[in-house]
Formats: structure tokens, sequence, C-alpha cells
């Protein structure tokens, strides 16, 4: 198994007859997601890569059933109508691998899936990868590069930089172990699904034995995590490092949502909120594979 795709999964492209839309529909199939549909107003009747187009979400609903998934490579202004969209007709995961979002809109895309049980990864994701079982997104790139960086295994992932949850899951191939699933939450300053999220899932999955959480400095996303593993919710290993540990009040650190402001969100909050729970703490990401391997071999 794996948390929010796996192997056979139906999954829906939005915007599939762009450029960015085509060429990851073509790298998804080609790392053998079930890629059933495409959706691009105005473009139905035709196909891409033999997938076939409709007009409308719905309309691909009512030729394939239930899809249970839909990526969104549409620009930055145009996420909330496609996701609206995606939502009404009943998908109830969706992927925005796209930057620029507004914020109102992003706002009330996390409102909205909230309200709707649906679960959104997203905005500013690569996306998702169940190494050997499917990928939504950019993250891999090309089916060769996927297929050597991101191995099966029992470890989970879950980032909040794009480069760092290849990285971090290249060094875990690298010790001689796998993935089960690596999720890029997104970088933008509010995503639709946290790392508190995530770990239940994780907890859920049998083939899910430890998680690595790749954090960093801004926002609570992991002393809300901490609160997770400190309610229950959340039992298995976690290793964990923060980035920007060194970063000043007000100064900005990477991704648009890591500044730390009023003594909220610095590296040291974090890590001792993670540690008081039991957390593996690691200071540098090179640290993070030996963390995996020891856990590993207990």
């Amino acid at each position: 198994m794996a948390i929010i795709l796996d192997k056979g999964t139906p999954v829906l492209i939005q915007g599939i007859t762009g450029r960015e839309g085509s060429n990851r529909a073509r790298y998804m199939q080609d790392y053998g997601t079930n890629v059933v549909a495409g959706v691009t107003p105005g473009r139905g009747g035709s196909d891409v890569w033999n997938i076939p187009v409709y007009n409308s979400v719905k309309e691909a609903m009512v030729k394939h059933g239930n899809i249970e998934c839909s990526v969104t490579f549409v620009p930055g202004p145009g996420v909330k109508d496609a996701v609206v969209e995606a939502v009404d007709a009943g998908i109830k995961k969706i992927a925005m691998p796209v930057e620029r979002v507004p914020l109102h809109d992003t706002l009330h895309i996390v409102a909205l899936a909230r309200k709707q049980n649906v679960r959104v990864i997203g905005p500013g994701s690569l996306g998702i990868i169940s190494p050997g079982r499917g990928v939504m997104g950019w993250i891999g790139g090309t089916q060769e590069l996927a297929e050597k960086v991101f191995k099966p295994g029992n470890v989970g992932v879950m980032s909040r930089s794009g480069g760092q949850t290849t990285t971090v899951c290249w060094a875990i191939g690298e010790a001689g172990f796998g993935v089960s699933t690596a999720v890029h939450v997104g970088s933008e300053p509010v995503v639709g699904t946290n790392f508190a999220e995530l770990l239940p899932l994780f907890q859920k999955d049998p083939d899910t034995h430890m998680v690595v959480m790749f954090g960093e400095i801004g926002t609570v996303a992991e002393e809300e995590a901490a609160q997770v593993i400190e309610q229950g919710g959340y039992t298995k290993p976690l290793v964990a490092y923060i980035a920007g540990a060194h970063a000043k009040e007000g100064v900005r650190f990477s991704h648009a949502s890591a500044i730390i402001e009023g003594g909220r969100g610095t590296a040291q909050s974090k890590m001792a909120a993670l540690n008081k729970v039991g957390a593996t703490i690691v200071e540098k990401p090179m640290d993070i594979a030996p963390a995996v391997k020891k856990i590993m071999k207990r």
C-alpha cells in the first residue's frame, strides 16, 4: 500500500493540452500512473498520448466512473476555478503543482476542501510519488530519474522543500532502504495538507514503518505534527530536520512562508516540540539517512 496514490488509482489531469500538462501527462503515464482522462475546456474529443480529453471534469467522470485524483496543470490565477470544478464533480484528492496562486484563492480552496472532505496537496507542490506505483505532478521529472532516485520501500517522506524531497529520497535509497510515499506539501504560506494531516495517513499504512520530515522555519506545521504524536495519532518512528536554524527573526529563508516572527516558527521551538514527543532530530541533512538506517535496523 501507499498513502494518497497507489498502483491503479485513477487519475485525471486538468490542463492536459497545455505544454506542461502534456509533458507531465507523458511522464506520469510512462511511470505507470493510471491516467484515465484529461480536461481542457473547448478541447473535448481530442487526446493527448492516447489519453482522452474532455471539456469538463463532470463529463470525464460520467465516461470513466469514479476518478479519485486530479492534478491541476493550470496557471496560478486559474487554479481556484479548476479545483472548484473538480470538487463539485466528486474528485476527492487534488494535487496542485503550481505556484503564484493568489492567497485569497488558496484560502478559498482550503476552506472548500475541508468542508467537502477533499485532500488537497499544494499549492506550490512538486507533487506526490509512491515509488513503483504512481506519480502525480512534477516530482521525479522523468521516468529514468524517478526510477533511479525513488526506490520502493518502507520510509514515508514529507517535506516543505521540493528539491530536498528528491534529495532525501535519494539518500534513503543510497543507504539501502526505500520510500513508501513521498509528499512535497508545498512551499506557499498556506497549503491544503500539512504534516499533522499526513502523519495519521502514514500511521494507517502498513507499508510505512517510519517517516522522515524535512521541515523549515516559519509557520507552526512541525509543532502541530508534534501534537499529533503527543495525542497518539502517530506512533511510528519519526526523523526530523528543520532547515533555517540560524536565520534571525524577521529574515526570510528559502520559501515565502519561512519567516520567524514574534518568537513563533523558530527552529528551536520546532525541535523542542518534536524532541519532547520522541522524534529523532538531526542537525544536518546528511544525517537523515544514517538516522533512518539506525532505526530501520533495530
